[in-house]
């Protein structure tokens, strides 16, 4: 196991007497591409700032590399931040955007010139060192900002939702961009979004975040997948969430309908959430379904048709499939084992919002 090159340990902070991040734990390794996913106002940003060294935790530490930096200016960390807003200097032009933090430490002149220059192929915008920033759109002025971040060799480069004002095509094209170019320099990306596509997208590690604690942590695979409690599950993605009852193991009773999954250790007769993903659900002859209803909406949505399947307790069940059930049809719904997951049942709203927290 690589050790941490950022460990934040014990991280409180608070704004005008309201808790924003409480007593969180997160390491962070080298060459890690981590994503800080939440919805607004669950914390990511403050962490994001905390590690920057632009807003001081009120409890904990930021450790980098072993060393205590929670004093540190953000000016003698080994780490850029990139902002939504790209705070490019107009009455610069592209060159001396980048070069600005190369002056302001003394560089010699021809280094700085090669470094614009690897900079400027990097982002894909060779020749571009006399435009202005005027004359740019909003995809090149913020390649702009993360050249004249990477140019001082930063270890780490903080995102900020750095893509959150540009178009749906432009933003997808530079998350192929920021993944081309994580790999090409072998630095660590701390990157905050609530863009739950862009995080599965781009990340190695994703850190689900809601009202200052860490949901969970891991893997686009494993957070999609394996979501450990409602919020992870009903924020990333779309789910049905359902209430359940664990008769025994591997089985578990879903209005009235016994279905066969392959979870263990949650006890007998015990009160459970269900989460099934509208992909894993298969529409079959009402027969040969564990539970039937009825096809009550439907959208094509150009890779899939989107259902709605109402049964008779009135739940409305989400399904994504290539086969087209119309309007008013009669059917069963079958899931296999493994496309069922269960999750304990959050003994508080408190114990819900805490429900993860390393």
């Amino acid at each position: 196991m690589s050790q941490a090159l950022i460990d934040l340990v014990n991280i409180s902070k608070s704004f005008d007497g309201e808790l924003v991040l409480d007593d969180l734990n997160l390491s962070v390794k080298e060459n890690e591409f981590v994503t800080l996913l939440g919805p607004s106002g669950c914390g990511k940003t403050t962490t994001l700032r905390i590690i920057g060294g632009f807003e001081k935790a009120d409890t904990g530490k930021v450790i980098f590399e072993g060393q205590d930096i929670s004093l540190l200016p953000p000016n003698k960390r080994q780490l850029n931040t990139v902002f939504q807003k790209y705070a490019l200097f107009p009455h610069m032009n592209i060159a001396e955007n980048i070069a600005f933090g190369l002056k302001i430490k003394n560089k010699p002149k021809s280094y700085i010139q090669d470094k614009i220059k690897y900079a400027l192929k990097l982002v894909n915008l060779d020749g571009f060192e006399n435009r202005t920033v005027d004359s740019l759109s909003g995809g090149q002025q913020q390649r702009i900002a993360i050249a004249r971040a990477i140019v001082n060799e930063p270890r780490v480069l903080l995102l900020d939702e750095p893509l959150g004002a540009l178009d749906l095509k432009l933003r997808q094209d530079m998350q192929y961009e920021l993944i081309r170019m994580k790999k090409e320099l072998g630095i660590t990306f701390i990157y905050v979004t609530h863009d739950q596509e862009e995080a599965l997208t781009m990340s190695d590690t994703i850190v689900v975040m809601n009202q200052g604690y860490i949901q969970q942590m891991g893997t686009p695979e494993q957070i999609y997948n394996e979501p450990e409690n409602a919020f992870v599950a009903d924020f990333i993605g779309d789910s049905n969430i359902l209430h359940g009852t664990m008769i025994r193991d591997e089985l578990v009773e879903i209005f009235g309908a016994r279905f066969a999954c392959v979870d263990k250790g949650f006890g007998n007769n015990t009160p459970v959430d269900v989460v099934i993903r509208p992909e894993d659900i298969d529409l079959v002859a009402p027969e040969d379904g564990i539970l039937v209803g009825t096809c009550t909406h439907l959208i094509f949505k150009g890779v899939h048709y989107e259902m709605e399947v109402t049964t008779p307790d009135g739940f409305e069940w989400l399904v994504h499939s290539t086969n087209m059930c119309p309007v008013g049809k009669k059917v069963g719904i079958h899931v296999e084992p493994f496309n069922i997951q269960i999750m304990n049942k959050p003994a508080s709203e408190d114990e819900e919002v805490a429900a993860y927290d390393e």
